[in-house]
């Protein structure tokens, strides 16, 4: 092999991914998604929302054996990365993932058949993901796996933001949404670096208290079932808000620009 071609061969595969390489193994994975059956997509959600609670879970874990000061919640917050990874790694389906993947073969193929379809998973995934998050909720509050003592520091990080208006968790459910959906975005250029990309990602929610609407429904459900949150309560000052926040962020904010984005390096390679 010439010198030169050696040289370029080298460079090709030091490179990142290309746009367009990255759209397409995003669409393709949509497409495969799109086609899941019913028992498979709640299933694979139920365990999504049962491993979510290690968000919780480690996050107390360490908040518990932490001195109260300043700092704390800058190592505490690591622990929020655990559920993330778990459900990513595992390829649990997870809401705020399927706001991005889903969404390419829409924006792709605009006709109701395909927004039906769109529709039906998230449905589906909502609902895996909120009674896995309901059954982990239940177990930390109402077992003893947890002594007291953890109990008490995961029920005050649930606390966090109980009370805020549905503007302020619409609009931190807007830039979670646009997080974790970006994170999706960055996973197939990060190659052996995908762990450092979820942890950092995620990490920067639980620190700025952005409103994820299954890890942060682990924390409200846990208040609920152990009465110090109403039903009403959990729906209007977090679950609505956080929700629409997550599809806003996910969709607007993340699908529609990168669509966009690698349709103008799909036309500048054709040129």
């Amino acid at each position: 092999m010439p010198a030169k071609e050696k040289i370029r061969q080298e460079a090709e595969e030091r490179s990142a991914p290309a746009p367009t390489v990255v759209y397409e193994a995003i669409y393709l994975e949509g497409k495969d998604e799109l086609e899941r059956g019913t028992s498979a997509l709640f299933l694979s959600a139920l365990a999504a929302g049962l491993s979510m609670g290690f968000s919780l879970i480690t996050e107390g874990l360490l908040r518990a054996g932490l001195p109260d000061t300043a700092w704390r919640p800058l190592v505490s917050k690591l622990g929020y990365s655990m559920g993330f990874l778990i459900v990513v790694l595992g390829r649990q389906q997870l809401f705020t993932e399927n706001t991005l993947t889903v969404m390419l073969p829409f924006l792709n193929h605009k006709n109701r058949f395909v927004l039906a379809k769109v529709l039906r998973l998230w449905g589906i995934v909502v609902l895996g993901n909120l009674l896995g998050a309901l059954v982990i909720a239940w177990v930390i509050g109402h077992t003893a796996v947890f002594d007291a003592h953890h109990q008490a520091a995961m029920i005050d990080i649930s606390k966090k933001g109980m009370d805020d208006p549905f503007g302020t968790i619409l609009l931190r459910g807007i830039f979670a949404g646009w997080l974790i959906a970006l994170m999706v975005w960055l996973m197939p250029a990060s190659q052996s670096a995908r762990v450092l990309v979820i942890i950092l990602i995620t990490y920067v929610v639980g620190l700025a208290e952005l409103a994820h609407v299954i890890a942060g429904s682990v924390d409200k459900l846990l208040l609920v079932t152990t009465g110090q949150m109403s039903v009403g309560g959990f729906l209007m000052h977090f679950l609505l808000p956080a929700l629409f926040g997550n599809i806003i962020g996910g969709v607007s904010l993340v699908a529609a620009l990168n669509h966009g984005a690698a349709g103008r390096a799909q036309t500048q390679a054709s040129a």
